[in-house]
């Protein structure tokens, strides 16, 4: 292996932008508008999200791997467990953390009243289904089997948050849209770089051969979906605490 290590990778793109976050994100720690997402329960609620990506994601990311989805350049990685590379899982655990970081620069209005209704959340189900049912439909294609697995794999969190608080996202559009966009777009363009240097390698078989900018469009629906469900989840987690926290000083009912 001649080209960067799945390692250089980490230290090119992951660490620099999280030291970046980090010096940011505490610097203007009192600086920052009303209701920052931060603070020892926005942390507490990375942490559980980190550690339920890590598990609903290893067995996923070893299957695709087993079954040559991807590849990875050799010499490119330090060590392997199971069949993802060390590297994979430390990706895994660093990507909530960048996205919560980006997203703590954000701040989160109070939420507003009415918006607990029964009919976004039905949409939400619906929305989820039709993603599943689609995913599974292209599993059955070899050129689309990558961006069926990611459909089928993406739908259940989906499905689960939506269900739970569709209403309130969906109230929280602009701050969900710009906290998942933002750092999807960082982690596409680092992708691309690591696929144009061969870090790891996407199977022709497997993928649709579609790209943007380059990038294969199953990578960038990747990075979409799964800071979706890191903002999502992070925004929900915020929601139930400050519901959980109204009716408890005042006895009331908030949903």
């Amino acid at each position: 292996m001649t080209g960067p290590t799945y390692l250089q990778f980490h230290l090119a793109f992951l660490l620099p932008a999280m030291s970046l976050l980090v010096a940011t994100t505490f610097a203007g720690w009192r600086a920052t508008a009303v209701r920052p997402l931060r603070g020892r329960d926005y942390w507490s609620g990375v942490a559980v999200i980190t550690v339920a990506a890590l598990v609903y994601t290893t067995p996923w990311d070893n299957y695709l791997i087993a079954r040559g989805v991807w590849s990875y350049a050799p010499g490119s990685t330090l060590a392997t467990l199971g069949h993802a590379p060390v590297e994979e899982y430390l990706f895994i655990v660093v990507q909530p953390w960048l996205t919560a970081l980006w997203l703590s620069h954000l701040s989160l209005p109070a939420w507003p009243a009415g918006v607990g209704t029964r009919r976004p959340r039905l949409v939400g189900l619906a929305l989820a289904a039709v993603i599943g049912v689609g995913g599974w439909a292209a599993l059955g294609t070899p050129a689309t089997f990558y961006l069926g697995a990611i459909l089928v794999w993406a739908a259940p969190v989906l499905a689960l948050q939506w269900a739970v608080g569709a209403p309130q996202l969906w109230a929280r559009r602009r701050l969900v849209a710009l906290g998942v966009l933002v750092p999807a777009a960082y982690l596409c363009v680092a992708d691309r770089v690591a696929i144009e240097y061969g870090i790891w390698v996407l199977s022709a078989q497997y993928t649709t051969g579609r790209t943007l900018a380059g990038l294969p469009v199953e990578e960038a629906l990747f990075f979409l979906v799964t800071n979706c469900f890191v903002v999502q989840g992070l925004v929900l987690y915020r929601w139930v605490r400050d519901r959980y926290a109204n009716e408890t000083a005042t006895g009331i009912d908030t949903r």
